[in-house]
């Protein structure tokens, strides 16, 4: 019997490159794979799922109506993968304009709590659950002109750490991955001259995500699991 057999399990950013990963792994893993992202043309496109919803993950109506809707449609979540963010570079602190602090926050940021925020009622109902937030490595080794990016995954970090503690208690798990350098189309055109044979595989990435999806890993909570190849 497959690990997540019959478990409904909403993966966010699912129409990008380590969205479309996760949702083939926890596939195959047996999981009824709910595909979430902002663009609808491409959720059409993702072979292997159980339903696909458009949402726009910053927007609190949205997301409360998009998991409300999930869950009325299959009768639980079961595992929440936090996939959707965004990276940006920018200037140096002192020249980096408002509007772009507050874009990386919502992108990385307030993402992750939405989603969270309405997910556990419906966990803590069945005191099971797993979620799995994605940090960065930047958050361990910050770069210059990288301040919001490097903030606002911070924030996930330390969101999945309170989260963590507040369930302890229960049957919810809530744990982060520090991915590295993520071998991804966009980051090949934008680094040409990089060795991608030391980035990460997004389908690697997967494989750790449903690690801590799994049902039988009750032990690991809180934790911020470094996933850097060798990048």
């Amino acid at each position: 019997m497959n690990p997540l057999q019959d478990r409904v399990a909403i993966i966010t950013g699912a129409a990008g490159a380590l969205g479309q990963a996760c949702v083939a792994h926890f596939s195959k893993l047996g999981a009824q794979v709910i595909a979430v992202d902002l663009d609808a043309a491409a959720l059409q496109k993702l072979p292997s799922t159980a339903g696909t919803y458009a949402c726009d993950l910053t927007k609190e109506s949205a997301v409360r109506e998009a998991f409300q809707t999930i869950h009325g449609d299959h009768g639980r979540i079961d595992i929440l993968a936090n996939v959707a963010g965004g990276f940006a570079m920018g200037p140096r602190v002192e020249e980096t304009a408002l509007d772009d602090w507050l874009d990386m926050f919502q992108i990385n940021a307030v993402t992750a709590w939405l989603s969270c925020a309405q997910v556990l009622p419906i966990m803590r109902e069945a005191n099971f659950g797993r979620i799995i937030n994605i940090g960065a490595r930047a958050v361990r080794r910050p770069g210059a002109r990288m301040a919001p990016y490097c903030t606002s995954k911070a924030a996930v970090v330390t969101l999945t750490e309170v989260l963590a503690l507040e369930c302890a208690d229960t049957g919810i798990t809530v744990n982060c991955i520090l991915p590295g350098t993520i071998d991804t189309p966009r980051n090949r055109t934008d680094m040409p001259n990089a060795d991608h044979s030391r980035w990460v595989p997004p389908s690697d990435l997967a494989i750790v995500i449903g690690q801590l999806a799994d049902p039988d890993n009750t032990s690991v909570n809180g934790a911020t699991v470094p996933v850097y190849g060798r990048s």
